[in-house]
């Protein structure tokens, strides 16, 4: 290992450790207000030189939340391009998540035909890192004005082939998983490409775990609400990058209820993790199973760029938890209902 992956790994456990920890967040929920959580945060935590010039009387959420994610965006940037091609690979598999997320959300919004809402809720400072037109996505009234502000980007190739049906609907379920398919791509060529033993078999095996949990949450979701065939589901879910076989995924689409599908996960070795996490429901699963690798891989893997990864998937996890919390007690949710939010 040389100096520079040791100074990354290390560096990356130093910060892991500076996280909250459970002593935080039980001083956190017996916060009466929002202005308390601030001030302790602000007084305590890690958190206290990016909420400095943040008035805790006056918090706005969306601009609490834009604060906290360039500050955890800089930090990845910041961690990832400090050691090897793998880290800058990462660093871009970091952006291309967030445009995919921009776009997405623009997508969702043109669909409504509400994207006058869009630019008040774009993370201003990733302007600087995106080859998309962000005034000219801003501004799109369509899905040809769409295309053409990606017109600079590797999106637009990928997203010409599709087009709004008769009705002027456009197939988001599908563009998306072409969106992430082309990331998650990426990503795995990187890492086959720079990577081997090992750390190879450690990012693919969190990488890959993390999205059949995806998969199976997608799953119970559509046939719970909206009770869609076989085929259609398949459609919506993220096929290339599993652990979890032709044959089961073919057997939750199949399931005739949420039951039969945790039964068919939990069959496969992938699936026993489901009762090692608490939950509060399926959406929930995922983000748990990823934090639970994550922190596990941040203490035992010595691979550096396993333990950078995992660490920026509990940074996601802590920025989750305090918006979570913060909302909570704006809306006075009662202190039980606010810790099940939490990811610990």
């Amino acid at each position: 290992m040389s100096s520079t992956s040791l100074a990354v790994l290390t560096k990356a456990r130093a910060k892991f450790g500076k996280q909250l920890k459970e002593r935080d967040y039980s001083n956190l929920l017996a916060c009466q207000s929002v202005a308390e959580v601030m001030v302790y945060l602000k007084s305590h935590t890690h958190f206290a030189s990016v909420l400095a010039d943040v008035n805790e009387r006056d918090v706005h959420r969306g601009r609490l939340e834009q604060l906290l994610r360039q500050e955890l965006f800089n930090e990845f940037d910041s961690l990832c391009r400090y050691d090897s091609d793998v880290s800058s690979g990462f660093s871009r598999f970091i952006v291309e998540q967030i445009e995919v997320e921009q776009i997405l959300r623009f997508l969702i919004l043109l669909s409504a035909n509400a994207t006058e809402k869009f630019i008040f809720q774009f993370p201003s400072f990733f302007a600087k890192h995106t080859e998309i037109d962000v005034n000219r996505l801003a501004n799109a009234e369509n899905y040809e004005e769409f295309l053409a502000a990606l017109s600079s980007t590797p999106f637009f190739k990928l997203l010409k082939r599709f087009r709004p049906d008769e009705n002027g609907k456009l197939p988001v379920a599908e563009i998306e998983v072409a969106l992430y398919d082309y990331v998650f791509h990426n990503l795995l060529e990187l890492v086959v490409a720079k990577t081997k033993g090992q750390e190879r078999e450690e990012l693919r095996s969190m990488f890959f775990t993390v999205n059949d949990y995806m998969i199976f949450s997608k799953i119970l979701r559509l046939k719970k609400y909206y009770d869609l065939p076989p085929e259609a589901i398949k459609k919506t879910l993220f096929l290339r990058y599993t652990n979890i076989s032709p044959k089961l995924i073919d057997k939750m689409c199949r399931a005739q209820s949420t039951g039969e599908v945790f039964a068919v996960m939990q069959s496969a070795g992938t699936g026993r993790m489901i009762n090692k996490i608490g939950y509060n429901y399926a959406g929930d699963i995922p983000p748990r199973v990823k934090y639970k690798l994550a922190k596990h891989n941040i203490h035992f893997s010595v691979n550096p760029s396993v333990v950078m990864i995992s660490y920026m998937f509990t940074s996601e996890t802590e920025l989750m938890n305090v918006i979570s919390l913060i909302e909570g007690i704006r809306y006075q949710l009662d202190r039980k209902t606010i810790k099940s939010l939490l990811i610990l």
